[in-house]
């Protein structure tokens, strides 16, 4: 018989989070979906009500630690294990020069993207360590930013940057527990946040561009593809972009 699968993910009720979510419970999952709005996060449970697998909603808040506790041993008392962290949640700041950027605004960045991260990455370590069978695997949500940053996007660009240093080192320090760790840089996924860039994005040149776009349900499908291989493989970066959008190359 076939040990369950339990994932978590993070940022679950709308946009990437949404489309991995529904990816994995389609693969047999048991899907434990984080986010502060309970609302959402029930859509998402009704919309994979006649998929293989299971949803189930827990509002939460990834920047408060023992809200995350909470997440990873609800998590272990409901279905016995983790085996599959999904670090998706993320926020984004508003458009500005570098010296116009508040304090305020750049910690909030930092600890949803960066702390939040971190967090939910301790934690399931934490239990992935713990268990038995040993070991799990974990997938941050890194961003096109990772490699390449947009203009006037500072904060956000810092903490994806950072994500890449996270993967790195939870892929080092999970080896002797059989913890996978690999990261996937999305750009330009069709969702509510790129629907609002109706007019254009800036651009280096300092113009709008209207850019390309792809179904965020193909994102889910590269989580779903990483999630789906033996703990002994491992994905360490997959970049899963709109073919047409101004990365790679000169604009």
């Amino acid at each position: 018989m076939q040990q369950v699968r339990v994932a978590v993910v993070t940022g679950g009720g709308t946009g990437i989070g949404r489309a991995a979510a529904l990816a994995l419970a389609a693969d047999g999952w048991r899907v434990v979906l984080v986010g502060r709005r309970p609302g959402p996060l029930d859509d998402v449970v009704a919309d994979g009500a006649s998929l293989p697998g299971s949803l189930v909603a827990r509002p939460a808040d990834v920047t408060d630690e023992a809200s995350v506790v909470g997440v990873f041993d609800g998590a272990v008392a409901d279905f016995g294990r983790v085996d599959l962290l999904f670090n998706n949640a993320g926020m984004f700041a508003p458009s500005r020069d570098p010296d116009e950027i508040p304090l305020a605004e750049w910690s909030a960045v930092v600890a949803v993207n960066l702390t939040g991260a971190f967090l939910c990455a301790r934690e399931a370590f934490r239990v992935m360590k713990a268990q038995d069978p040993q070991g799990g695997r974990i997938i941050n949500n890194g961003s096109i930013s990772a490699h390449t940053p947009r203009v006037r996007a500072l904060a956000y660009t810092t903490t994806k940057h950072a994500i890449s240093g996270l993967t790195k080192s939870l892929s080092l320090d999970g080896r002797p527990y059989d913890i996978a760790c690999g990261q996937i840089d999305i750009g330009n996924a069709a969702t509510d946040l790129t629907a609002r860039w109706g007019e254009g994005t800036p651009q280096p040149h300092g113009g709008l561009m209207v850019e390309p776009t792809m179904d965020v349900r193909e994102v889910g499908r590269g989580v779903a593809f990483m999630a789906s291989l033996p703990l002994a493989a491992n994905v360490p970066t997959m970049t899963v972009m709109a073919t047409k959008m101004p990365f790679v190359g000169r604009g």
